[in-house]
């Protein structure tokens, strides 16, 4: 018994007649008909009584149709199975310890890939590089080049993070500054910045950070807040400066990171020329 009989048994039980079975299944009548001739006649059974031209199940017609249907579950099952993991072949997944690189990687893939999608993690670096080696990550974005021999890695960008003052701030005048000269104040924080949060913990255990999950919000509450706020030299996060308020480069050599994709020597196919795209652009620029 072929897949498309028993779509047809079931079309004939659920419609009640050939004619309705067949226009249903775009089929012609009479080839409906000779397709269940043929079925009945190589399980040596009668399927159907025909009477006019409604048509009943036989007992054996309506086991056959249980046992059609089953299995025709079973194969959209699988169909859906097979789907999910071709989706997830196409999905890369990838382990981030920063937003900034996240979206450049996402702007590279697109331009690249435009088909294909990601799903991200943002976690530590330690954290990245052991999702990498026991695959959990297609591609990692660490700050520090991994040395397993199992990974290869290239650098994908780098960022500077600059504090944002009012124009009354004390220190609103100054060309730059180290972060512990703000110890103690009051920063508006936007709560998704990746490993930038132990360097504000570090570097400010006396201040207070007023934490916003939005990244909307957290932009328009910061072209108004009194408190002093973060920002990144990366295109791809920030808009145009702030008006009204003083931009003030950071002296900490922990202030700048350079970020570095990262990927197994074994990894998928989509992965690899991802990867080799990176490497590309950043021997062009």
């Amino acid at each position: 018994m072929e897949l498309e009989q028993m779509r047809q048994l079931d079309a004939i039980e659920q419609t009640g007649t050939m004619t309705a079975a067949a226009r249903q299944l775009h089929l012609s009548q009479p080839a409906l008909s000779r397709s269940v001739q043929r079925l009945e006649a190589e399980l040596g059974v009668t399927l159907f009584s025909r009477e006019h031209r409604h048509v009943d199940l036989t007992e054996a017609g309506h086991t056959a149709v249980d046992w059609a249907r089953q299995i025709l579950r079973d194969e959209r099952l699988m169909r859906d199975a097979v789907d999910a993991v071709a989706r997830r072949a196409r999905s890369l997944r990838v382990g981030t310890v920063a937003p900034a690189p996240l979206w450049r990687l996402t702007g590279l893939m697109v331009e690249a890939f435009p088909q294909e999608t990601l799903t991200s993690r943002m976690t530590e670096g330690d954290a990245v590089v052991r999702g990498m080696l026991d695959g959990t990550f297609d591609l990692g974005i660490v700050c520090s080049r991994p040395t397993s021999p199992l990974l290869r890695s290239c650098e994908l960008m780098q960022e500077r993070i600059s504090v944002t003052l009012p124009p009354n701030h004390p220190l609103a005048a100054r060309r730059s500054m180290r972060l512990a000269e703000l110890d103690g104040g009051t920063f508006l924080i936007f709560s998704d910045i990746g490993f930038w949060r132990g360097l504000v913990e570090r570097a400010l255990p006396h201040a207070t950070l007023i934490e916003q999950s939005d990244r909307t919000v957290f932009s328009q509450l910061a072209r108004t807040t009194p408190h002093c706020t973060f920002t990144t030299d990366a295109p791809y996060l920030e808009n145009d400066p702030i008006p009204g308020r003083a931009v003030v480069p950071l002296e900490d050599a922990e202030a700048r990171a350079t970020f570095y994709a990262v990927v197994r020597t074994d990894a998928t196919d989509l992965a690899l020329r991802l990867f080799e795209w990176i490497a590309a652009q950043r021997r062009v620029g």
